[in-house]
């Protein structure tokens, strides 16, 4: 090559590396890709730009546990355990000792030990977090019934649930995200590796979301029937976000200070049923534009919904069964929950038609005041409910945060 070509190749280089370096730079505040300005140094390579989402790390320790403030990652493993047979809680803390130790080693990018399977070999942590929750049936199994939380009462049982029990449930869970395919597989399985003899398997679901960097600015998520998801969820800016999202100290259960409560739906999306009906009828709904998120009722993605408006037929603009109405806080005495979900595509069901649809995270201080009232009104009249159908339920309570030095549920296990 001459000197004038390579001298023209790297300019180019230089030029995209730059382009890239920008556009992560003004995601990173919704869609998790850190931008080269913010992870280079001064004398760095221009070419390790290309290394930056790898690059990203979360730590393990803190008020709250990782993989609930976080931006959506790319990438999501969630799993539920059961403890062994005659595993009580002398295994559970040793259970919950080695998940911590490989959870903050691979959060950190570090291989955990000489087994290390090289799955993740030459990729960072990529943004990983590993997250932990307990069952109301951790409690019974570990002598711990004193100290189950009143927030860990079953959900009730809505009309629209067609709940398989082999994918409900479960005494132990792990939520695992990553911007990397193999560096969340590669957490994923030393999760498993760790439970060892302590605890079994009951169920496991994979999703995925959007790639950080994919789009030309930063977008809330959309899923598999192409609408923006997620354009009411609280913002950290929020006065009252910690009260709604995060236990607060001095409770009746003082473990459980700065955790939340996990609802975890698995929602299959009818999209055949879906895919059918015109763009205008989509978006009567779900009450929203499909093409930015807007309300049908004028402005952009994050315009308050103006629910009294009328057309000039007097009919209202947002329909009285829109997803976008009943769901909305003003309509459920201020109920809130920060989703933070997964997509998921399982190929094609036994009825032909695409198994896919969303695996919801719903996060909130109280599930029974934050999931529960939502979801009664939905169930009553939502005019989303004939396209989707919800195949797996569960509830989890996540502890705080581990302090450095201590471990996931140490709070609860040594009390």
């Amino acid at each position: 090559m001459s000197t004038e070509n390579l001298d023209i190749s790297r300019r180019r280089l230089l030029g995209t590396v730059g382009a890239a370096g920008a556009t992560g730079l003004a995601l990173g505040a919704a869609g998790g890709a850190a931008a080269y300005a913010a992870t280079a140094g001064p004398t760095e390579p221009a070419g390790t730009a290309l290394a930056s989402v790898g690059r990203n790390t979360v730590p393990f320790h803190g008020a709250h546990q990782a993989g609930i403030l976080q931006p959506l990652q790319a990438r999501g493993h969630l799993m539920a355990f059961d403890l062994a047979p005659g595993a009580g809680r002398k295994e559970a803390v040793a259970l919950m000792r080695r998940w911590s130790t490989v959870a903050a080693a691979l959060m950190a990018g570090e291989p955990v030990g000489d087994g290390d399977t090289g799955v993740a070999l030459d990729a960072g942590p990529s943004s990983l977090t590993v997250t932990f929750g307990f069952g109301a049936s951790f409690f019974d199994r570990t002598g711990l019934v004193a100290r189950r939380p009143g927030e860990l009462d079953p959900l009730p049982a809505f009309s629209s649930d067609r709940l398989d029990p082999r994918r409900s449930g479960g005494d132990l869970w792990a939520q695992i995200g990553a911007d990397d395919a193999l560096v969340a597989f590669h957490a994923l399985r030393a999760v498993q590796k760790e439970a060892g003899a302590a605890a079994r398997p009951r169920w496991q679901m994979n999703g995925f979301n959007r790639s950080p960097g994919a789009t030309a600015r930063p977008m809330t998520a959309r899923n598999l029937m192409g609408q923006v998801d997620g354009s009411r969820n609280p913002k950290p800016s929020e006065p009252d976000f910690d009260e709604r999202i995060f236990v607060a100290a001095g409770g009746e259960q003082p473990w459980m200070a700065g955790g939340s409560y996990a609802v975890v739906r698995r929602i299959r999306m009818l999209l055949d049923d879906w895919e059918k009906l015109p763009l205008k009828q989509q978006e009567r709904v779900i009450g929203r534009r499909k093409s930015d998120g807007a309300p049908l009722t004028g402005g952009g993605e994050t315009s308050a919904i103006d629910l009294d408006r009328t057309g000039p037929d007097g009919k209202l603009v947002v329909p009285g069964n829109a997803h976008a109405r009943i769901s909305a806080p003003e309509q459920n005495g201020g109920a809130a929950m920060l989703r933070r979900p997964f997509s998921y595509h399982d190929g094609i069901a036994a009825d032909g038609t695409p198994d896919a649809g969303l695996l919801f995270i719903a996060w909130q201080a109280d599930p029974h005041r934050g999931f529960v009232p939502v979801q009664r009104k939905l169930d009553r009249g939502d005019a989303l409910s004939p396209f989707i159908r919800h195949e797996a339920s569960a509830l989890f309570a996540v502890p705080g945060g581990p302090g450095e030095g201590e471990y996931v549920g140490q709070r609860l296990l040594e009390a």
